[in-house]
């Protein structure tokens, strides 16, 4: 994942993000307890969704029989696993103050201050990236999707069986997103030690 070219990029930035102020070490780590729940939320509206999507009967109780929550639980899952390394980053009195890109600056520091430092697991850092990529991929997907199906309206048996297909793939992801953002929530909160 991070070759010594990427580092030595990484490493630039971190220097340039220190000298602009754009990351600075304090001692306040008052704004931790806020990532923390922000990061459980997430996580709980993934659990929620994917208890939803995966539930027809539950979703028939609430009106709502073709709803697929995939694409907002690959989401709710990337932003658990977002603030849960802002409160790391705070716990270690580490600021971020950026009006551009705070999830580059985000995962930069992380890399800088916990990965290239041995702090975390490589897999953590994989595991954040990789689901950075795929909310991405998944949101571009299904807006592509929607304005196919809108468009076009297609009903007969091939498209339904595509659409499908397309859910249980979509699902699969959603599912993985799950399992990778609850390890990472849970490995991370043993660092911060909460």
């Amino acid at each position: 994942m991070l070759d010594n070219k990427k580092k030595e990029e990484l490493q630039k930035r971190i220097k340039e993000y220190l000298k602009r102020g754009i990351i600075k070490k304090e001692k306040d780590t008052t704004h931790a307890p806020f990532f923390l729940d922000n990061a459980r939320l997430s996580l709980d509206t993934a659990k929620i969704l994917l208890k939803i999507t995966k539930d027809d009967t539950l979703r028939k109780t609430l009106g709502a029989e073709g709803y697929n929550g995939s694409l907002w639980i690959v989401n709710s899952c990337y932003y658990s696993m977002f603030y849960m390394t802002r409160a790391l980053l705070e716990k270690e009195g580490i600021k971020l103050n950026t009006d551009r890109s705070i999830h580059a600056v985000t995962f930069d520091a992380l890399v800088h201050f916990f990965y290239l430092t041995g702090k975390l697991e490589k897999k953590l850092i994989e595991d954040f990236a990789e689901s950075q990529e795929e909310a991405a991929e998944t949101l571009g997907r299904e807006k592509a999707k929607e304005l196919i199906d809108s468009y076009f309206n297609e009903k007969d048996k091939r498209a339904r069986f595509t659409y499908e297909t397309g859910m249980i793939a979509m699902q699969s992801k959603a599912e993985t997103s799950f399992a990778r953002a609850s390890k990472f929530n849970e490995e991370i909160r043993k660092i911060i030690g909460k």
